[in-house]
This record gives structure tokens, sequence and C-alpha cells, in this order.
């Protein structure tokens, strides 16, 4: 019987996934990883399980950061379900691994159950959504320039390690606001996670380097 691993920082989703499982597969032992360090410590007891991925939520550093430890581990099969990735991401995972999936949070029951039914066989299995973002030939990285004051201020606090929140508090906005305002954020980058974004906006000098550090 396959294993599971949900690597999942949202606890709605992750509480859901598990129950999908549990109905879908009779497979009542399925482990949660909370970061990398205790995700690879679960891999390291169950070498040839199927990782249940929210990339954008977790610790890794970037993309490769996240196919060094796939190739680390050549018998786990992984499924990212996230909210958004960006074509450059999705190129780089699926040029770059046969074992990695691709669905969204917002994809169809049918769709995370045929994902979830793909890894078990052995196959990967990448969503239509997926793949229609791969082949838009008009989806461009936008410039820094379009990121808005209020944006780049977000951006500034997010590089001083702070956290939602945190930013919310200082704002006096509501935490959803503030998600939004990093949705955006990523979205305009090309990026998709928070170490992407801080990285990518010193780059490009939208923060100084002598106040931040990653």
């Amino acid at each position: 019987m396959a294993e599971f691993i949900v690597a999942d920082l949202q606890e709605l989703t992750s509480f859901a996934l598990e129950a999908l499982l549990k109905e879908d597969t009779g497979n009542s032992n399925i482990a949660h990883a909370e970061d990398k360090t205790e995700l690879i410590l679960l891999l390291k007891q169950r070498p040839g399980c199927i990782i249940l991925l929210d990339y954008t939520l977790f610790d890794f550093t970037d993309v490769e950061n996240l196919l060094i430890v796939s190739e680390r581990f050549p018998q786990t099969l992984w499924i990212l379900i996230s909210d958004d990735l960006t074509d450059i991401f999705l190129r780089k995972v699926i040029y770059s691994s046969h074992r990695i999936s691709i669905i969204f949070k917002d994809s169809p029951l049918k769709i995370i159950q045929e994902a979830i039914q793909a890894a078990i066989s052995g196959h990967r299995y990448i969503c239509q959504r997926a793949t229609e973002i791969i082949l838009d030939q008009n989806q461009k990285e936008e410039t820094p320039t379009t990121l808005t004051p209020t944006e780049i201020e977000i951006l500034k606090s997010i590089a001083q390690g702070k956290t939602t929140k945190d930013i919310a508090t200082e704002r006096f906005c509501s935490i959803h606001t503030i998600n939004t305002h990093r949705k955006n954020i990523f979205r305009k980058l090309g990026v998709n996670t928070a170490h992407e974004a801080i990285k990518y906006a010193f780059r490009a000098g939208l923060v100084d380097t002598s106040e931040f550090y990653i």
C-alpha cells in the first residue's frame, strides 16, 4: 500500500487532503511535515512514498532546492498542489523531473483524485491548467516598475522577516488583504516564494541590501 506525506501549512487543506487520501486509498497511515527538515526526516523513513506539497507556502528556497531534494530520494513521487505557480517554475519542474505531478488547489476534485491515482501507479500527472500556462506565449514576466508603492512597502517588510500577521497589524488591515498583495507581488515578479521575491527585489534595486538580509 502506498505511503503518503502531506506537506501543506494550511490546516484546512492539510485536513482535507488527509481525509481524501483515507477515503480513496483506505490508508490511514498518513504523515505530515511542517518544514523541509521534518520532510527530509520522514523521507528517510518512507523512501518510496508520495508527497502532496504546497510549494509556495513551504520553506524551499527556490525550485533548484526542491529538485535537489527530489533527486536525493529517487523512489519518491511528488504532487505539487498550490494556489498559483509561474510559467517559469512550471517549465523548470516539468523539464527537469518526471516524478513531480502538478495540480492546483482550485482544481476539481476529480483532477486531484486522478493525480493521486496516477502517482500510486507510478506515473506523473500534469493538469490542463498547468499545460495551458506553459503553452501561453503571451504570458511574460512583468517588470519591477509595475509594483505599486504599497506592494514595494510590503515587499520590504517581507525582506525584514516580518510575518503576514505582523505586516497586517502594522498596516491596520486584514491578513487576507496582505495575502492578496503577496500573491500580486509574486505574480508580477514571476516568482513563487517570499525568498525568491526578496532575491529578485535585491537584484532589481527595489530594496537596499545594506538594510535587509535573506
